[in-house]
């Protein structure tokens, strides 16, 4: 399959667009036709269809219809031009969910049918047959099945400034925050039925200023030892950890019906050493 840019720019951040003309990720739509001939020629290459992915995070459904007229332009270009049918067309994934009370993400059975429905028709404008269509549900099938658990460590004040909450974790089990501003909500699990009190910031124990997780929430008075949930990292978190500052992963759980298991044990010092070549005198 061919991945090619629609050209379509979407209300998401900008580390997290795909489809716009200037994207790193396929080829322009406009050179179809001349990178279409090259890919014909190549006898260890089987035509199967066309994909696109144009961002995460979405949370209207205008930019997936623009990008599917598009494709199917482009699908048209090729039956045309060259005389090829097009059997797959993959419109990529994207569809967002929820993170905030203020996010609002469309529903996976309507995204389907509207998808699916504008596609229907602009074959039918286009007289083309209709593919079978792709698409990728990505974090919407796993995001909020995920939770995230830290512990409050350190308590820092700045009179008339700020109050941290420094917690046991940060940008190393959940990059999102530092990498494109990705925004969460969180309560103290042991005051979960108490009233907000104070506007606190946060932050991770790596050795990143811009390790803060979620700035300015407003949660009961927290004490050391307190736990703090996240909610909807069932996804792109465990995924996208890393040893960062030479620091073990945490362990991953599933909790289904009363019951849990461990799906990743906690990584160890002695994990990290036995995966790294280091010097014979280091490991004595």
């Amino acid at each position: 399959m061919i991945r090619f840019i629609p050209g379509v720019d979407t209300y998401t951040h900008e580390k997290i667009r795909t489809g716009q003309v200037d994207s790193k990720f396929g080829i322009p739509i406009a050179k179809l036709e001349d990178v279409f001939p090259e890919i014909l020629q190549k006898k260890n290459l089987n035509y199967t269809g066309i994909h696109c992915h144009i961002g995460s995070q979405l949370l209207e459904t205008q930019f997936h219809l623009q990008a599917i007229t598009e494709m199917g332009h482009a699908i048209q270009r090729i039956k045309d031009k060259f005389g090829i049918e097009t059997r797959n067309l993959n419109i990529g994934g994207g569809l967002g969910v929820k993170y905030t009370g203020d996010d609002k993400p469309v529903a996976v059975k309507d995204f389907v049918d509207i998808i699916i429905n504008k596609f229907k028709e602009t074959c039918q404008e286009l007289k083309i047959p209709v593919p079978r269509i792709i698409i990728e549900p990505g974090r919407s099938i796993v995001a909020e099945a995920g939770i995230t658990l830290y512990q409050v460590g350190a308590i820092k004040k700045i009179d008339g400034l700020k109050k941290y909450l420094l917690v046991n974790g940060g940008m190393a089990d959940n990059p999102r925050p530092s990498l494109y501003d990705a925004k969460y909500e969180a309560v103290i699990v042991n005051k979960f039925n108490q009233k907000p009190a104070e506007d606190v910031t946060i932050a991770g124990k790596y050795c990143e200023s811009g390790d803060i997780l979620i700035k300015n929430i407003k949660l009961p008075e927290a004490d050391h030892g307190d736990l703090i949930v996240f909610f909807s990292t069932g996804a792109y978190h465990h995924a996208m950890a890393s040893n960062y500052n030479g620091i073990p992963r945490p362990a991953v759980v599933l909790v289904n019906k009363g019951k849990d298991d461990l799906m990743v044990k906690r990584e160890t010092y002695d994990d990290l050493n036995n995966n790294h070549v280091l010097p014979a005198w280091l490991k004595n």
